[in-house]
């Protein structure tokens, strides 16, 4: 039950103003109704001045809520009893309140799915789209034990890298003060020393590089600052968002991973779909847009109207070079056994193992490739400013 704050006039047309209680909007409404008022305005009572569910969620608090409702919902618990019992079970005042307003919004008649995109900020879309092909194809539960392992692993991953990357920041942090600093106070000192001899390419490069900061350091901030705004609006069209990707695809290790993962996802849906009875062609209608990448879905929607035709569906996802070979030979055999759906479970299975060994041993690669770039350019600074005073001396010492 929630509380309901409400402006309504009876039947004498004088205002009344009060507070209701009742399950969602729909049933302060019918009370209201009940005792001849007529609402101008009912709002959640929890609203304002309190919590909302624009509060912050943990993605690791939202992983557990997933894991929750699966485990209640496997359990033959109906979808409105399983959200009251999350409520009940809610330690943090935002989950509740998020949890109260999705469960009004479903006890009003509304699917899961619309009532997690009345959020988002809180459910991603792609999210949204794998729970809603769990709703389509009645395998709500599979999907959200999917999505809190998903989370979880993510979750994991994402404290591993930042361990990982603390101590190569703080090397990184104190690098770039290093050279901002010589390039300012200590590289200046050389010029006049340095100016009656030939100065080799690195003195060149580096007097360059501390005139530039020294005279333009107004420029290079407005410059910066310039390309960040472009950059977030070209982030926010859909081309900028198709570009960035196709650039993250690209990128070595990161964009292998980054492929695989939205290659797993896609055959862990439709396998589970297609096991639950969906016909091929509206599995895959719907499991594109729970790959979570533009491009595949893009390849998954050409291979739909492929298969309409009556083409085997290896053939269409092999274009573009987005599906690995492996994969594509698995699902090529899978069709002619007509073992397509647990194939397709099967390759998810072996493409997140593959996938979290690779993101592993990028892991440990990161703190010794960033010490090797932090003593690249402290050396490149020595280097500068050391080799023409050596050939200075050399040439000195041979008269």
């Amino acid at each position: 039950m929630s509380d309901f704050k409400y402006i309504a006039r009876n039947t004498h047309g004088e205002r009344i103003d009060g507070v209701i209680e009742a399950d969602s909007e729909s049933a302060a409404l019918r009370l209201l109704d009940e005792q001849s008022l007529f609402p101008i305005k009912i709002v959640s009572a929890q609203k304002p001045g309190g919590v909302t569910s624009n509060a912050r969620v943990r993605p690791r608090d939202l992983g557990i809520v997933y894991g929750q409702l699966a485990d209640l919902l496997n359990s033959g618990v109906p979808l409105l009893r399983s959200l009251d019992s999350l409520i009940r079970s809610a330690t943090k005042s935002n989950m509740r309140v998020l949890l109260q307003e999705i469960r009004d919004a479903v006890a009003d008649g509304t699917s899961l799915t619309e009532a997690l995109r009345n959020h988002p900020d809180t459910f991603s879309s792609l999210h949204v789209a794998m729970i809603q092909a769990g709703e389509r194809a009645s395998f709500l539960e599979d999907v959200l034990m999917s999505l809190s392992g998903f989370i979880e692993r993510l979750d994991d991953l994402r404290a591993k890298v930042t361990g990982a990357l603390v101590y190569p920041a703080l090397l990184v942090t104190l690098g770039v003060a290093i050279m901002i600093a010589a390039l300012l106070f200590f590289v200046p000192k050389f010029e006049p020393l340095l100016a009656g001899i030939d100065q080799p390419l690195p003195t060149v490069i580096l007097f360059g590089m501390s005139a530039v900061l020294r005279n333009y350091w107004y420029l290079l901030v407005f410059a910066g600052i310039g390309l960040g705004v472009a950059g977030m609006a070209g982030f926010r069209s859909e081309a900028g968002r198709r570009i960035f990707e196709v650039w993250r695809l690209k990128t070595p290790v990161i964009g292998n991973v980054l492929r695989m993962v939205a290659i797993s996802r896609f055959c862990r849906i439709l396998g589970t779909m297609i096991a639950n009875g969906v016909p091929l062609l509206q599995a895959l209608g719907i499991s594109k847009d729970a790959a979570g990448s533009r491009l595949l879905a893009d390849r998954i929607a050409e291979a739909t109207e492929s298969v309409r035709a009556g083409e085997s569906l290896n053939e269409p996802l092999a274009e573009g070079d987005l599906f690995p070979p492996q994969v594509l030979s698995m699902i090529a055999v899978a069709e002619e056994s007509n073992q397509l759906p647990r194939v397709l479970v099967q390759i998810a299975d072996t493409v997140e193992r593959r996938t979290h060994r690779q993101v592993d041993q990028a892991v440990r690669l990161i703190e010794p490739v960033v010490l090797c770039l932090v003593a690249a350019a402290i050396g490149f600074l020595a280097l500068g400013l050391l080799l023409p005073i050596f050939t200075l001396a050399g040439s000195l010492g041979s008269k």
